[in-house]
């Protein structure tokens, strides 16, 4: 009886390392599962519920909230638009949001992080200069032009900007329905300290603009 207790406290304990060596967005139980909407939330659960089967169409899973170029005329001279689940049904317990980055000349997406997803990019349009951090404080980073690719690990900081003469589109995927943004400007300045804003803005370009040869794997504490 003991040694019957014993290993199933030791299965309980494997099956709940293994949870959460494993954990991320939890997989679906059915083939598809549109975000369900009501004019008033009464359960609270984490993600969305399902709408009701007999109403699902190829609609759900179509969207064009990606169409149009966002609004670049702003300080940064960008524009992000992440679009989850929330806005887009057909992504509900599938553990994906997509989004759209249009970065004009001398664009720049501030360093960011998103907690819960990893996030692999598409250059769609011009050149850009991407790269991220990682814990050990190493600089990844490289000039992407269209057809490239770029994949930034989950929770690591990291930014975009324009690095050619002409407007950039990034299409981006992240691996989380709910990826959550940490923004660290944000975190850190008021929008109208415009004068922090710009002392970051100028400090991102200079290193990013490095000749990328040597830049690339570079230690932060080297540039």
């Amino acid at each position: 009886m003991f040694k019957l207790l014993m290993f199933c406290h030791i299965a309980f304990i494997l099956c709940l390392c293994a949870k959460l060596c494993f954990a991320g967005d939890s997989d679906n139980l059915q083939d598809i599962c549109p975000t369900g909407t009501s004019p008033k939330q009464t359960i609270f659960i984490n993600g969305f519920p399902c709408k009701n089967p007999t109403n699902i169409t190829a609609s759900d899973f179509k969207s064009s909230l990606l169409n149009h170029k966002g609004d670049t005329d702003n300080f940064l001279q960008s524009s992000t638009n992440i679009v989850t689940a929330s806005e887009y049904p057909g992504l509900n317990t599938l553990g994906l949001s997509v989004a759209r980055i249009d970065l004009d000349i001398d664009g720049l997406v501030m360093p960011h992080s998103h907690p819960r997803a990893s996030e692999i990019f598409f250059v769609s349009k011009g050149i850009v200069v991407a790269g991220f951090i990682d814990t050990n404080n190493q600089l990844f980073q490289g000039i992407l032009r269209e057809g490239d690719v770029f994949v930034i690990p989950r929770g690591l900081l990291h930014y975009y900007l324009n690095g050619g003469f002409e407007p950039a589109t990034i299409i981006a995927v992240l691996n989380s329905q709910s990826p959550g943004v940490v923004s660290i400007a944000d975190a850190m300045f008021t929008p109208n300290d415009l004068e922090a804003m710009e002392r970051i803005k100028r400090s991102v370009i200079s290193k990013s603009l490095l000749d990328l040869d040597h830049a690339e794997n570079a230690n932060l504490s080297q540039i």
